[in-house]
């Protein structure tokens, strides 16, 4: 189903250039993210925004919804009121929520029912997500705010937002305004726990996997312990997208000021992977490094079905992940090979099938290995080479810091690929691959070399 996208994004605004000046550059990772996620909402073309702020004036027994005909606010309180953002509402939107929302049993109330509840003015919360989305404010905006409701009516309020929209003909996307820990390191802004990074990795990796259930059944005490504010957000995007074929790519996170900054995309594949020029993301669960779209893909097969014996459809392609190729996913944890797996020529319809069925080999069914466990997805390094066609050679115009090789004798095969560590010259490349393939030195080979595309 086509019809969902939710995007979540953080939101400090020292991120937004006119508050942060070049400290935003700090923040360069989410920004570019965000971008990322704004290509993906003009594809999409929502007729409405529903975004769900953590800082929006709110109520503790009930999910405050602004029906306001305009919306509007400025970042003057953190000395840019130049950064500024006046959109319409979509007050028939807002009131299908509520009545949704009140037929399943939850706490509504509009945001005009209370002065203190200030209807029509956005926080920094929802503008900052707004200053990279929507800057101009052209879309049609309902603004709700999260209570201290359980996370399943979270999640029962997010299945009420998709409803109503359903049900008047309103095409939504779907904004999760929050951020992760805010106790990452000494000197955060709510002081330090070392169970911060526990919770925003493990936040982080649910999210890739597109597990949003499993966000309801954290251990409160470590939801504490990380003093985050965008936990209910993300739960009621869970809602929201629940019952879909919606898949999850994390586009960015980072925490350079001890909180976690978290960016990612969830909908129909064909919106969420067609931006080729991914954010900066994660490598092994380290912040600030990028990650390609061919190993975004290979992670969330192993980590879905690692963590749910289920393989994920990469859905519709465009441009590398669409050609066809043969391609080795390998796997490390630290320094040490965890698994690799490949094939030589093209064996599936697209590179995309290629890449999620020997990621999960390689996961699974490397005989060097056991299966990799959930335990070990957290620092998992992934790496993906995309095969160019081979060519016959001499051994002389072998060179293992730019071809791979491939060694045949009768119906034995071995093949090595192109810049190994500790692999340093051709008579290196070829023992090894001959003793892969199970070919005794003193026999006679045929040689191949092949160049690859290499993805980290």
């Amino acid at each position: 189903m086509g019809d969902v996208l939710g995007i979540i994004a953080p939101h400090p605004p020292i991120m937004v250039p006119a508050v942060g000046g070049t400290d935003a550059d700090v923040t360069r990772a989410s920004a570019e993210a965000l971008a990322v996620a704004a290509s993906a909402l003009d594809r999409f073309a929502p007729e409405t925004l529903v975004l769900m702020s953590p800082h929006a004036p709110g109520a503790a027994d009930a999910f405050a919804i602004d029906a306001s005909t305009r919306l509007e606010g400025d970042l003057g309180q953190f000395g840019a009121p130049a950064a500024r953002i006046d959109a319409p509402g979509d007050p028939e939107l807002a009131r299908a929520i509520a009545d949704d929302a009140a037929t399943a049993g939850l706490g509504v109330v509009f945001r005009d029912a209370d002065a203190r509840l200030r209807a029509g003015w956005l926080d920094h919360a929802s503008l900052v997500p707004l200053s990279f989305l929507d800057p101009a404010g052209t879309r049609p905006l309902v603004i709700v705010s999260l209570s201290w409701q359980s996370l399943g009516a979270h999640r029962a309020f997010g299945r009420a937002i998709r409803d109503a929209a359903r049900r008047i003909g309103r095409r939504v996307a779907f904004i999760a305004s929050g951020d992760c820990s805010h106790r990452l390191k000494p000197g955060a802004p709510a002081g330090y726990d070392p169970r911060g990074a526990e919770f925003d990795e493990l936040l982080r990796s649910l999210v890739a996997a597109g597990d949003f259930e499993a966000l309801e059944t954290l251990d409160p005490s470590l939801i504490d312990a990380a003093g985050e504010c965008g936990l209910r957000s993300f739960i009621t995007l869970g809602g929201f997208i629940h019952g879909t074929d919606a898949v999850s790519r994390v586009l960015a996170y980072e925490g350079p000021w001890g909180v976690g900054y978290l960016t990612a995309l969830v909908g129909d594949a064909a919106t969420v992977l067609a931006d080729t020029t991914p954010a900066a993301g994660r490598k092994g669960g380290m912040p600030g490094t990028e990650e390609s779209e061919p190993v975004a893909l290979a992670r969330r097969a192993i980590e879905a079905y690692v963590r749910e014996h289920r393989v994920i459809d990469p859905g519709p392609t465009a441009g590398l992940l669409g050609e066809q190729a043969g391609a080795f996913v390998s796997l490390h944890r630290g320094h040490d090979l965890r698994g690799c797996i490949g094939t030589i020529a093209p064996t599936r319809a697209t590179l995309a099938d290629e890449i999620v069925h020997n990621a999960i080999q390689a996961a699974t069914s490397d005989p060097r290995f056991p299966p990799l466990s959930p335990t070990e997805l957290a620092d998992l390094e992934i790496s993906v080479d995309v095969l160019h066609a081979p060519e016959a050679c001499s051994f002389e115009d072998l060179d293992p810091a730019s071809y791979g090789v491939i060694v045949s004798c009768d119906w034995r095969r071995g093949l090595l690929l192109p810049d190994l560590e500790g692999v340093d010259t051709a008579e290196q490349q070829c023992a090894i691959a001959m003793r892969k393939a199970g070919i005794d030195p003193a026999e006679k080979v045929a040689l191949e070399r092949f160049k690859v595309d290499r993805y980290h």
